[in-house]
C-alpha cells in the first residue's frame, strides 16, 4: 500500500519486481491526497466524517493481513455508534446544498474523478494486491471496471431526465422529474475493493444523494484512496463518508432512520439479512449475493477458445468473483475436454500477486482456504473424480500465504455439497449432460441466477439457450458476461434481492424518486362556479 510506509510495507516492497519498485518513485505516487489520512507511522485506518479523516476512539480493531505473507498491512477500527451517527449526520447536513448543486457541476466532479483514478490506477492496484491478494494485472482490471461506472455517471444529466406531456387536458401540462433520495449507504465485499465502491457512490452522489460507505474490513485501503481522490475532484465535505466495522455497523446502517437506501454486495447469508432488516425499516435495498455460474459446452464449440475461456473464468482472481464460471456442463463426451483442461490449468503460475508472471494469487484468508479445501474434500468423498489437486501447493518465499492451486473435480452431481455451495476459490467442477435440454435443466434447477454461458458454433443452440436459461446475465461464447455500465448488472433468483439492479438505468432509478407535477395556467371566466365533480381529461 502506497499511503505511508510501515515496517511491514517496506518488507513487502522488497519482494516486489523492479518494475513496481520503479513505480514507487514516480510523481503520481506522491500526491497531497495520499498523505491526508495516514498519521505518522500508525497502521490504524481512520473514518471519513464530514470531509475529515478522524481516528476512531474504539479500542477494538481488526488486522488487515497481506494474504500472501500474513504481514499486517493496517488495522481497521470497529467504529463506535457515536462515530457512525456523526457520519450519518454529516451526510444529512450536506444533502440540502448538494441536491441543489446543478447537475452539470456534479458531473464535472465525476469528470475530474475519472481523470484522477486513471492517474492513480497503479497505486490503487498495488494497494488491492497487497490487501486482497489478486495479481496486479487483475487489480488494474478491478479499478478499470469501476472507472467505467464513473465515466457513465458523467452523463447523469441525460440519465436523470424526466418526462413531459403538454396539454394533457385543457390548458394542463404534466411532467415528471427524478429527485435524489437523501442519505444512502453502501456495504462492500472484499473481492473487488475498487470496483464495488465505484458501483455505488459515484452514481448515488451524481444523482444528488449523499453517502455513507462501509468498506470490507479485510481490504479497506482502496476505498480510502478513492475517497481522497473524490474530495480532490471537488466532492464537498460530508457528501461521501466512510465508516469501518462488521455486523454492528451493518445493523446500524439497516436501522438508521436517516438512511434511505442501502446497496450491498456479498454473501447470501449477509445479503438476505440486510435485505430483510433494511426493508423492514422502510429502506430501498439492492443486494447482490452468491452465485453458481455455469458454462455449457457443446460438442461443436471451438476447442481452443473454449478451453482458454474456461481456465480464465474459472481460476482468474483465484475464483473469488461472483461471476466466476465455476461449473462446466459438458454436453456429450467430455474426456477430450477434461484432459486438455487439466493441461492448461497445470500451466498456470500460482504466486504472490506482485509477481509479474503470476496468473493467480492467494485467497483472502486462512479461513477461506480451509473452507475451499473442505468443500473439495466433500466432493471427493461424495464420488467426484479429482482431476487436479491444488490444495497442498507451496509458493517459495511465501510459505505462509493462503495459496490454492487450480483444482478440478469431475463427475460432480447436483446433490453434492461442492455443487450446492458457492466455493469461491480456484476450483472448477465438471458435470455431464446428454443433451442441451438436459444441460439447461441442470442450470435452471440451481437456486442461483447471476450468470450462465454457452460455448457453441450453432446459432440455433445459442438462441435456445438464451431464451430458456434462467440467469440474469447470459454469455454466448463469452465466459463472464458482466455488462458495461450503460446496461445494468442483472443477477436474478437467489443471486439478487431487491427491485432495481446496480448501475445503468436501473441504478439511476434506485438512487432517485419520481415526482410528478401537474400544472395549469389560464384565466377563469368571471362568475365561474365551483364544480365538485371528479376532474377528467374532458373538463378542467
Amino acid at each position: 500500500m502506497m499511503l505511508g510506509f510501515s515496517v511491514q510495507r517496506v518488507r513487502h516492497m522488497r519482494r516486489l519486481s523492479p518494475r513496481i519498485l520503479i513505480g514507487v518513485g514516480c510523481s503520481h505516487f506522491s500526491t497531497a491526497a495520499e498523505r491526508s489520512w495516514r498519521h505518522g507511522d500508525t497502521l490504524r485506518v481512520p473514518n471519513l466524517i464530514g470531509g475529515s479523516f478522524v481516528d476512531s476512539h474504539s479500542s477494538d480493531s481488526i488486522d488487515v493481513l497481506n494474504p500472501a505473507t500474513q504481514e499486517v498491512v493496517s488495522r481497521v477500527p470497529l467504529t463506535t455508534k457515536e462515530e457512525f451517527k456523526s457520519a450519518v449526520a454529516a451526510a444529512k447536513e450536506a444533502f440540502p446544498s448538494w441536491r441543489n448543486t446543478p447537475i452539470t457541476t456534479r458531473q464535472r466532479v465525476m469528470f475530474k474523478l475519472q481523470d484522477l483514478i486513471r492517474k492513480n490506477t497503479d497505486k490503487l492496484a498495488l494497494n488491492i494486491t497487497t490487501e486482497q491478494g489478486k495479481t496486479l494485472k487483475d487489480a488494474q482490471g478491478d479499478v478499470f471496471r469501476g472507472l467505467e461506472v464513473v465515466e457513465h455517471a458523467c452523463g447523469m444529466a441525460t440519465l436523470q431526465m424526466g418526462e413531459y406531456v403538454a396539454n394533457v387536458s385543457n390548458g394542463i401540462d404534466t411532467y415528471s422529474i427524478r429527485e435524489p433520495l437523501g442519505v444512502c449507504a453502501g456495504i462492500c465485499p472484499f473481492n473487488f475493493p475498487a470496483m464495488i465502491p465505484l458501483w455505488m457512490f459515484p452514481v448515488a452522489v451524481t444523482c444528488g444523494n449523499t453517502y455513507v460507505l462501509k468498506p470490507s474490513e479485510k481490504d479497506p485501503g482502496a476505498s480510502m484512496i478513492l475517497a481522497e481522490l473524490a474530495m480532490e475532484a471537488g466532492l464537498p465535505n460530508g457528501v461521501l463518508n466512510i465508516v469501518h466495522g462488521t455486523h454492528d455497523i451493518v445493523n446500524a446502517i439497516c436501522d438508521d432512520d436517516d438512511i434511505r437506501a442501502v446497496s450491498f454486495v456479498g454473501s447470501n447469508t449477509a445479503g438476505m439479512h440486510i435485505y430483510a432488516r433494511a426493508s423492514a425499516s422502510g429502506k430501498r435495498v439492492q443486494s447482490n449475493m452468491g452465485a453458481k455460474n455455469h458454462g455449457i459446452v457443446m460438442p461443436d464449440a471451438n476447442v481452443d477458445a473454449t478451453l482458454n475461456a474456461l481456465v480464465a473464468a474459472g481460476f482468474g482472481a483465484a475464483g473469488q468473483r461472483c461471476m466466476a464460471l465455476s461449473t462446466v456442463v459438458f454436453v456429450g463426451d467430455s474426456k477430450l475436454w477434461e484432459e486438455k483442461l487439466v493441461e492448461r490449468a497445470k500451466a498456470l503460475k500460482v504466486s504472490a500477486g506482485t509477481d509479474p508472471e503470476a496468473d493467480l494469487g492467494p485467497v483472502i484468508s486462512k479461513q477461506a482456504k480451509e473452507r475451499v479445501c473442505k468443500l473439495v474434500q466433500s466432493g471427493i468423498e461424495s464420488g467426484a473424480r479429482l482431476l487436479l489437486d491444488g490444495r497442498t501447493i507451496k509458493v517459495p518465499g511465501y510459505e505462509q500465504g493462503n495459496f490454492i492451486g487450480p483444482t478440478i473435480l469431475a463427475d460432480v452431481t447436483a446433490d453434492m455439497e461442492c455443487y450446492k455451495e458457492e466455493i469461491f476459490g480456484p476450483v472448477l467442477i465438471c458435470m455431464q449432460a446428454d443433451s442441451l435440454e438436459e444441460a439447461i435443466n441442470i442450470v435452471n434447477r440451481n437456486k442461483y441466477g447471476n450468470g450462465a454461458a454457452i460455448f457453441t458454433s450453432s446459432g440455433i443452440a445459442a438462441r435456445k439457450f438464451q431464451t430458456e436459461i434462467e440467469a440474469g446475465q447470459v454469455g454466448i461464447n463469452v465466459p463472464i458476461p458482466v455488462p458495461l455500465p450503460f446496461f445494468s448488472f442483472t443477477g436474478s433468483k437467489a443471486s439478487f434481492a431487491g427491485d432495481l439492479n446496480f448501475y445503468g438505468k436501473a441504478g439511476v432509478q434506485f438512487y432517485t424518486q419520481i415526482k410528478t407535477v401537474t400544472q395549469q395556467w389560464k384565466d377563469l371566466p368571471s362568475g365561474a362556479g365551483v364544480s365538485l365533480a371528479m376532474p377528467t381529461s374532458q373538463k378542467s
